[in-house]
């Protein structure tokens, strides 16, 4: 089975059963996963002792029963194939996952916002390994990325242009702390205009760029994405608004709220988590509950709407989320006191994306795997 295929699988709501043959701590840190999967982990050298043995059966009778085919992964598509063999062997219906987590890793969705706006056209990527969302905004033969990746460089500029547009800038709603930024990587390839919120040179921001505050407005053909300023997960944190859509950055996410302690640790976290309160309460306050909040990024088991789309209405979350209606108190203490390990290598990718620190496309590539954790607790737990 390509990745492609386990993604398409898991984007309908297919059952899946996962079988994941690398170490205990590979597979806490990191794993396939979604609303529909099971997941399970035996490392790979027992399935090996179990073939010497002859027990294979054995191992294999907790899979008789399971949603098939049964999908083995491993990190790069070796280890699991043998391990998917001697499954079949047995009678059960088993497929290695090609390229292993490393080709999941490189599984990229892009679908169609609905957003009803005849000026622009808006596409939401889906990295389903970490949950990253990016957007392509296009307006006649102009189109703008938010959020790029950088190892997804090339596939922005190629689908602006299959639409006729050229990239005229990219966008990032802050300085990211769980994957390299794709913004210069695209203005090097197209000569667009990279552009990040004001406060990044607070941060140490150390290379050229635009930088927009509130209020002012990022034009694309004939549609203008508005500055909202919206601190909390960092200082410069930065949301756009396009009509009645928000692409709402790290602030708010369709089942939780931002972390505040990616900037300044667990100190300054509670300070952040008043900034962010006062985000989602006062200036969020003052949109309306139809306008359509589109995050930049997304939590392993969220159901995505039936275009397949991971966005959700403000009055919806104001609903949804139990921490939307708490006291400022209650909900400073909410966000700080149970969050999530921050993302993997966080220090040097914040590093990388202020332009500190260089990293081949390689290396780039090898620091984000695993999961985002950008939110401040994890799924479905600021439900109401």
């Amino acid at each position: 089975m390509t990745p492609e295929e386990l993604a398409a699988r898991l984007a309908r709501g297919d059952p899946t059963t996962v079988l994941d043959v690398r170490n205990r701590d590979e597979f806490e840190a990191w794993r396939v996963d979604g609303a529909s999967v099971t997941a399970t982990q035996i490392p790979a050298i027992r399935f090996t002792q179990a073939e010497i043995r002859g027990t294979v059966d054995e191992l294999a009778a907790e899979f008789r029963d399971a949603p098939s085919p049964v999908v083995v992964v491993c990190a790069e598509g070796r280890s699991s194939a043998h391990v998917a063999d001697l499954l079949s062997e047995t009678g059960v219906p088993a497929e290695n996952l090609e390229t292993g987590m490393d080709g999941w890793a490189r599984v990229y969705r892009a679908r169609e916002l609905p957003i009803g706006d005849a000026d622009a056209t808006v596409l939401q990527y889906d990295r389903p390994s970490s949950g990253c969302l990016t957007y392509l905004v296009v307006a006649g033969d102009e189109a703008v990325v938010v959020d790029p990746l950088r190892a997804f460089a090339d596939r922005y500029v190629e689908d602006a242009r299959e639409r006729g547009a050229e990239v005229v800038a990219a966008v990032d709603t802050h300085v990211h702390a769980d994957h390299v930024s794709g913004v210069r990587a695209v203005a090097e390839r197209t000569g667009a205009t990279a552009v990040l919120p004001a406060g990044a040179t607070d941060r140490g921001l150390d290379f050229d760029t635009r930088l927009v505050a509130d209020g002012e407005a990022v034009s694309v053909g004939d549609a203008e994405l508005v500055v909202v300023h919206a601190p909390g997960h960092t200082t410069e944190m930065t949301a756009f608004r396009l009509g009645d859509l928000l692409l709402a950055g790290d602030s708010l996410f369709l089942q939780s709220v931002a972390r505040p302690d990616l900037e300044d640790g667990d100190e300054g976290a509670p300070e952040a988590a008043r900034r962010l309160y006062a985000t989602l309460t006062e200036r969020y306050g003052e949109f309306a509950d139809d306008t359509l909040v589109a995050p930049a990024h997304r939590g392993p088991r969220e159901v995505p709407t039936e275009n397949g789309a991971y966005v959700a209405e403000l009055g919806t979350l104001r609903k949804r989320l139990g921490a939307l209606s708490m006291e400022e108190a209650a909900f400073v203490s909410f966000v700080c006191s149970d969050m999530p390990p921050r993302p993997a290598n966080y220090e040097r990718i914040i590093e990388t994306n202020l332009g500190r620190d260089l990293l081949s496309d390689e290396e780039a590539f090898e620091v984000e795997l695993g999961p985002n954790n950008c939110a401040a607790t994890s799924e479905g737990e600021s439900t109401a």
